[in-house]
Order: structure tokens, then C-alpha cells, then sequence
């Protein structure tokens, strides 16, 4: 199923990692910058994958 065994450090790499996109995401909504939003785009991905994977492992340890 899941590779998250540790939700509570997985949610905290997804906060690193939103905070870390942070200048790139000022930088494609105040500049214009088109790089800067394909990284923000991969980000937001890897956040979307991530939360699914975590929201599988609590269902499953739930009904564990």
C-alpha cells in the first residue's frame, strides 16, 4: 500500500516542501517567471501524491 509509515514526518516533509516552492511561487504569480511555475507545478504534484498516500495509510490503520 502505502511507503508513508510515519505519517506525522511525512506531513512535515510536505510542509518543508511547501515552503520551500514558496519563492517560486511568487516568483511565477508576481514575475511572470514560466520556469518557476513548472517547479511549482512538480511540487504540487509530489504534495498530491504524498497526502493520497497518507490518506490511504490512516483509512487502513483505522480500519486495522
Amino acid at each position: 500500500m502505502s511507503n508513508y509509515t510515519n505519517t506525522p514526518e511525512t506531513l512535515n516533509e510536505m510542509i518543508n516542501l511547501l515552503t520551500s516552492i514558496q519563492t517560486d511561487y511568487d516568483k511565477f504569480y508576481v514575475d511572470g517567471n514560466a520556469s518557476a511555475g513548472t517547479r511549482v507545478r512538480k511540487a504540487m504534484q509530489q504534495v498530491k501524491s504524498t497526502a493520497q498516500e497518507v490518506r490511504q495509510h490512516v483509512q487502513a490503520t483505522k480500519n486495522s
